[in-house]
């Protein structure tokens, strides 16, 4: 695929590791193994470093001096996009949205909020619902309008651009299974922005890797999720000069695991959090890895994963964010 091609800022700590999980494999009943994107070392690490490598090498080429992104209020992508932006002497103006309508304190000024704060952005809040994308060209407007150069990053970093970072990713499961004589039969990830998903897929299809991914939705419907996911991979594909490579079939989404919405957890994902901390001590975040174990969990203990032939050997890549469990301590505590 030859992504040297790209602008690209190294910032994360890579490749992250391929790990057996023996414990929570027993209690599934699958051969479950987790690829450790919360280990990219960046603020904490998380999924968005891969794509800020690309967007952020992106920016420097066009000469910003200030990214510009959003994201809900304990957003992981805007804590590490303010993270890139101070290690490069960038500004960064953010936009939180308050999607979750959440007013507690752990909520709107903890976890990853605090640490937004400490690495130099700027933030504006804006209520929930608010067109985002408009929003991001006023703050860029007024970025120009005091003489800087913006760059701006859509929320999740996704975009062809931050897709990348996900077909590099794909690139590096299947190094990574090779070496350990592993075949992999699934990758199980979180769906959301749809940037992660939409470069695996991406990444996988111009590989030729017949590895299947499923997306477990955070927020959108099956249908509106799977049309965003094929969109962008779709458009990634292209980037990479291989338009007709990603085919309807390869983007799947489960949906059915959002429970009362993006941000709002209930028992299910609270339980999820617990048993991949007791089992095999892998923490999780509440909005996105918690909610695709959740489901996971559903699936294995459903038996989606085993067939006539044995059970499935399943990658779950974590995509990080464990920085804003703080953020949700309240709600935690009570159903802990």
């Amino acid at each position: 695929m030859h992504l040297a091609r790209f602008p690209r800022v190294r910032l994360a700590h890579l490749p992250t590791p391929l790990e057996p999980l023996p414990r929570l494999s027993e209690e599934l009943g699958v051969d479950l193994w987790i690829k450790r994107d919360d280990c990219t070392g960046l603020a904490g690490g998380g999924n968005k470093t891969r794509k800020l490598e690309f967007l952020l090498g992106d920016a420097l080429e066009q000469g910003a001096d200030t990214l510009v992104t959003q994201g809900a209020v304990q957003s992981n992508h805007v804590r590490q996009t303010a993270a890139a932006a101070a290690s490069h002497g960038l500004a960064c103006e953010i936009i939180l949205e308050e999607r979750t309508g959440s007013t507690a304190v752990d909520y709107v000024g903890n976890g990853n909020v605090l640490l937004d704060r400490l690495f130099g952005a700027g933030i504006r809040r804006v209520p929930g619902g608010t067109d985002m994308a408009a929003e991001l060209e006023k703050t860029a407007d007024q970025v120009r309008a005091r003489g800087g150069r913006p760059y701006v990053i859509p929320g999740g970093g996704s975009n062809a651009v931050g897709a990348l970072g996900y077909v590099d990713c794909a690139r590096e499961i299947v190094v990574q299974a090779d070496e350990l004589d592993l075949p992999i039969d699934r990758i199980v990830t979180a769906t959301g922005s749809a940037g992660t998903h939409a470069g695996l897929v991406a990444g996988l299809a111009v590989m030729g890797a017949d590895v299947p991914v499923l997306g477990i939705g955070v927020r959108a419907p099956k249908e509106k999720q799977e049309a965003s996911v094929l969109k962008l991979a779709r458009e990634t594909a292209m980037l990479l000069g291989r338009p007709d490579a990603v085919t309807d079939a390869m983007v799947v989404a489960d949906c059915g695991y959002v429970g009362a919405g993006y941000g709002l957890i209930d028992q299910g994902v609270v339980d999820a959090l617990t048993l991949a901390a007791r089992t095999d001590a892998i923490l999780l975040d509440p909005v996105y890895t918690g909610k695709a174990m959740k489901g996971l969990i559903a699936l294995a203990r459903a038996g989606r994963f085993t067939s006539a032939s044995g059970g499935e050997t399943v990658v779950f890549l974590h995509t990080g964010g464990a920085q804003g469990l703080a953020g949700y301590h309240g709600e935690l505590d009570a159903m802990l």
